[in-house]
């Protein structure tokens, strides 16, 4: 079974994150998985609209855990991958499966359901358009973990939010509904059948002028965000300190043996 599938139809193509009884979370399979797929649709002239999902209720749990463990025995491998993006990207390989969403010249539409956590919501923010069930539960929930958020979260969310209300939910790691989610401006729209609404959308996009639709979104992208790579960059810079240091593996041990965690002095990134 393919960790994540994708099917093209009428110029609308359908990506599912496709590891349902894990959730969806996030294994070093799907994040190439998902980087790939992206890379792929870029390269195809036909596409006017993509729509993002998850399978069998939850779009993304973030982080498998079993991956996040097999980093911690490879952390100079991993500081280098997130340090060195792969030649002639802006995006390292964790930031890859985000970013690459806001690459592509059509729209994008992530259709979210149940949970939408860390790595999970940080690939939801890439897409132009985030529509969420009533029921769905969000966070960035990456300081839970002793982490910052570094998916590509500098080049999606200074467009969405006030950096004071930015800051509240990346520090706190709160779980917030999709109606707090859509007044904080994390998601777009609230639906109750949030696929059907993202294939209406998607069809209705599709109907425009491909000329223009590609226009807005670059004048819009070109507009709104820091120059490509910036932010991406500052990120990479920030997380490889910190992962793998004492005070995160704690974050992660606490959290695991479900106790209060024992934190050293803090250093600055």
């Amino acid at each position: 079974m393919a960790v994540v599938d994708v099917t093209v139809s009428d110029g609308i193509a359908e990506v599912l994150l496709n590891r349902p009884a894990q959730k969806n979370a996030l294994s070093q399979e799907m994040f190439e998985a998902i980087a790939q797929a992206g890379e792929d649709l870029k390269a195809d002239p036909s596409l006017r609209a993509v729509v993002l999902s998850g399978a069998d209720g939850d779009f993304c749990s973030g982080l498998d855990m079993a991956f996040m463990a097999s980093m911690g025995v490879q952390l100079d491998a991993m500081r280098e991958r997130i340090l060195n993006p792969p030649e002639g990207e802006v995006a390292n390989w964790f930031q890859k499966p985000a970013y690459v969403w806001q690459e592509l010249a059509v729209p994008v539409i992530a259709a979210i359901e149940g949970v939408c956590l860390g790595g999970g919501l940080q690939i939801a923010l890439g897409a132009d358009f985030r529509i969420a069930r009533l029921d769905a539960r969000l966070s960035i929930m990456e300081a839970k973990w002793g982490l910052i958020p570094d998916m590509g979260i500098s080049q999606s969310l200074p467009r969405l939010m006030a950096a004071d209300r930015a800051k509240m939910l990346m520090m706190s790691a709160e779980m917030i509904s999709s109606e707090r989610a859509l007044a904080e401006g994390l998601v777009t729209e609230v639906a109750d059948d949030p696929m059907a609404r993202a294939r209406e959308l998607a069809t209705a996009i599709a109907r425009k002028s491909p000329d223009a639709i590609r226009g807005i979104k670059t004048l819009v992208e070109d507009v709104w965000s820091m120059q490509p790579g910036e932010g991406l960059r500052r990120e990479a810079e920030i997380q490889a300190p910190i992962i793998g240091a004492p005070n995160q593996i704690e974050a992660v041990m606490a959290n695991m043996q479900k106790r209060a965690p024992q934190f050293g002095g803090g250093e600055s990134g």
